[in-house]
This record gives C-alpha cells, structure tokens and sequence, in this order.
C-alpha cells in the first residue's frame, strides 16, 4: 500500500513521494521504478493505463505479463546439456539464448505487454517436470554465480530501458537441492537482492519460490512454512529508503495461506488447474476472504489456459476481477518445432507461434482498444 507524505514542492522534487518503502516512485539516475498504489501497479510514478476500460472492465494498474523463466537457462550436466542444442548448430549456447530473449524484448514491449517473469534456477526446459540437468544460478553455499549474474543484468537492463517489469522468481523445485542447507538458500536470498541493489535497477518484483506448496522442495525453508520469513527477510533488505517489493507463488488452482498474503506486498496466483474461466474468479474472490488479507494487486503469472477467440477466457476472467495475467506456454507433446513454446529450451523467443502470436495480438488488442 502506498504512503503518500505531504511534503514541500522542493522537497518533493528532491526525493520523490515514498512508497512500499521506495525513495521515489518518479523515474530517477535512467532507472524504471516500480511501485504499488492500492491494488495498482506503478511505473515512475504513473498508474499502468491510468484510467483505461476495455469492454467496461477497468485495465489501470494491471501488469499484463509472460512467464519466460529461461532467460538465463543453462545446463552444467554434460549428459543433459545436448538436449538443448539449436537445430541449426547443433549446439547449446546460454549466451544465445539471453542475447535473443533481450534482442524479441521490443517486439513484446510494442505489443503492450508490460512485464516477463524469470527465474534463477528456470522452470522446466520440457514444460514440466524436472530431471538431471544442473540449471541454477547458485553454488552449494549459495554464492551467485558470475556467468548467471551477466545474463540476468542483460535482460535487467533492456527491461529498464524499456520501462518493463521483471518478476524475478529465485528458486524452481527440481533445482532447489543443489544448495547444500538452509543457511545456502538464505545467502542466496541475500547475495541477490544486495546485488540487486547494487546494480540500481528497480523495475524488481521478487518471487522467492515458485509454487511453494508443491511436494518437491529440499528444505523445509522452501516451503510454505518458511515463506513468511523469506518474504521478510527481503523486506528487510533495504537500501536507503527502498526495498524490493517481494510475493511468492502456489501452484495452480491453489490459493495463498493466511502468513503468505499478509506478509506479501503483491498476491501471486496460478490458473493452470483452472479449466473454466469461472475458476479465475473464484481464485480472486477465495483470496480476498483470507485472514490477513488486504488491498493489493493479485498477479496471475502463470496460466497455460488460452481460448483468445472466445467470449470468456482465463485472461479476460482475470480483467474482470482487478486482476493481473500471465501467459505460459510450452511445447507439447509431438510438438518439435523451436517456435512453439517460450518455456522448452531451446526457445525462439520471437513471436512465432500461432499461440504466441493470439497472446500478443489479445493484449494489443486490449491495450489499444482500452478508452
């Protein structure tokens, strides 16, 4: 929730107007800032579509976003690693693969979509699941690792530029085990968001764990047991006057615990069990009825549930109910074709798809028909 001081014009132009802890939420030293306003997201100080309808639904503050959690993938498993190879070298390159998500970052951005999601240990390079391959961007001890951390600012920084947001997920089950102990997974909570600080970009929203009440983490501080103090410790992190503003995700269909959303500056929700657009609106309405629940933006981020030529849809559903959506496609089975899926590795992270395309051209649609 934002707290809005009353302060002199000078002071005002010296420091900005405070928010969830933030300095300023104006644009500030060529950095993107965002910020939350009641249920709205900000960018530099400016509601997202700022007093925009589409279909009598309002679409002000809303982050429409696209999970391409692979921006940074890469596999330190040999046996694994060739599984990934581009068809036309017949060779894996984590270079390539950021260098081309940053280069489609335009293309998405003139669509009208307004923010990614990434994660340092990815999500699944096969849609689902999670087997050998090695892919995290933390050591045992919960060191970050260098080559990791020079792909995540690439896309940190066209993000910026581009005044997108970037919903940093930290850990993927499947990956989580590569840390050694619960003292690992806490410094690598804390070497990413002091080296976030250090690189001056503030266009972060931390996601600490994807689906956090799924069966597969490691350490029981990965879990929904231990979110609230994830949560808080990055809270507590600050700088200045400013800190990251940080949620954590549950799986499809589920809704957040009580600790989880009180202690969450934003609401994370995942429609990938939710069959009928009818669902999305329950998922809303079942998370403003938990205890500790307060006014705050609820993100979708993650939905493999398309149907854009149909009169209802997750996306729409998700409209409107104040809520923010996702999209999240992969390859399916018999699939082969590199265009198809931004998850699969590898990925074409150009709009070449047919169900990447009807994605984009929704959200162009809404964004340019909103009055």
């Amino acid at each position: 929730m934002q707290i809005v001081y009353r302060l002199s014009i000078t002071a005002l132009f010296l420091f900005g107007i405070a928010t969830n802890g933030q300095v300023s939420t104006n644009k500030s030293k060529g950095h993107t800032v965002v910020s939350i306003e009641k249920d709205n997201f900000l960018i530099n100080g400016k509601i997202i579509n700022q007093g925009k309808t589409w279909q009598g639904n309002a679409i002000e503050g809303l982050l429409f976003n696209s999970r391409m959690v692979q921006a940074t993938f890469d596999d330190e498993n040999p046996e694994t690693a060739a599984l990934w190879k581009y068809p036309d070298t017949q060779k894996w390159s984590a270079d390539r693969n950021t260098e081309e998500f940053v280069a489609a970052m335009d293309e998405w951005k003139s669509y009208g979509l307004n923010a990614v999601t990434i994660n340092l240990q990815g999500g699944s390079p096969t849609g689902y699941g999670n087997k050998n391959w090695i892919n995290s961007a933390f050591e045992s001890n919960g060191a970050i690792k260098p080559a990791y951390w020079n792909r995540l600012e690439k896309v940190l920084k066209k993000a910026d530029e581009l005044e997108m947001v970037v919903i940093l997920g930290l850990f993927y089950f499947g990956q989580d085990q590569l840390l050694a102990d619960e003292k690992a997974v806490i410094n690598a909570v804390d070497n990413t968001i002091n080296g976030l600080h250090k690189t001056g970009y503030k266009n972060i929203l931390i996601e600490v764990v994807n689906e956090c009440d799924l069966p597969y983490y490691d350490h029981e501080i990965l879990t929904e047991s231990g979110m609230a103090t994830l949560i808080n410790r990055v809270k507590n992190n600050k700088r200045g006057d400013f800190r990251f503003l940080v949620s954590t995700s549950f799986q499809g269909a589920s809704i957040p615990t009580s600790s989880v959303i009180e202690a969450s500056d934003y609401i994370l929700l995942h429609a990938n069990a939710v069959e009928d657009p009818k669902g999305v609106a329950i998922m809303v309405e079942k998370t403003k009825q938990v205890p500790g629940y307060s006014v705050k933006p609820i993100v979708f981020n993650e939905d493999d549930h398309y149907e854009f030529d149909k009169e209802q849809n997750n996306f729409k559903m998700a409209i409107e109910n104040r809520a923010s959506w996702g999209f999240f496609d992969f390859r399916r089975e018999g699939e082969t074709d590199i265009k198809e899926g931004f998850q699969s590795v590898p990925v074409d992270w150009k709009v070449s798809s047919a169900r990447k395309k009807a994605f984009f051209e929704y959200v162009k649609t809404i964004v340019n028909s909103a009055e």
